[in-house]
């Protein structure tokens, strides 16, 4: 029964460039590495959309912006409005992109499209009981919605997906 099983893909959305579509992989398998689940490109209440969110078995909830060059971090200065909506906040680039241009209140993480290594810590700010809620609750349909919508590509899904 299982080799009748097809492994569900994905679509690309397109916005993304080779760089940061294999730093987010690298990325997302370092947090498994550590523990957690990771949703991207979550669509944020503030409006803004996250590259990689992650949340672990205690409910902490991280936030991955990714930057694939130089001129990607000075061209977006959104990144500070995430803040309210995680735990830690970090950056993931390329090994091409000096760590120096990075904000020193946020951790950095440096990856390929095989794998993962934090080069700084995040520090915390823990996130308000009710802002928690919200985000694991967001976290938690975003996920749950694109699954279906992996078994029903014709259905409903809205903006999760």
């Amino acid at each position: 029964m299982s080799a009748l099983i097809k492994p569900l893909v994905l679509p690309v959305d397109g916005r993304q460039s080779e760089t940061a579509l294999a730093v987010a992989r690298g990325t997302a398998r370092l947090l498994h590495a550590h523990g957690f689940c990771v949703v991207s490109e979550l669509p944020l209440p503030s409006g803004r959309r996250a590259d990689l969110a992650a949340l672990n078995t205690n409910g902490e909830v991280w936030i991955v912006e990714i930057k694939s060059s130089v001129a990607d971090f000075r061209a977006d200065q959104k990144w500070q409005d995430y803040r309210a909506h995680c735990d830690r906040l970090f950056f993931a680039t390329s090994q091409d992109v000096p760590c120096e241009i990075f904000p020193p209140d946020t951790g950095l993480i440096v990856a390929d499209a095989f794998g993962a290594a934090f080069h700084c810590e995040a520090p915390q700010h823990k996130l308000a009981a009710a802002t928690r809620k919200a985000m694991l609750l967001l976290i938690a349909r975003a996920a749950a919605l694109r699954l279906q919508s992996l078994i029903d590509p014709n259905g409903p899904y809205g903006e999760f997906v």
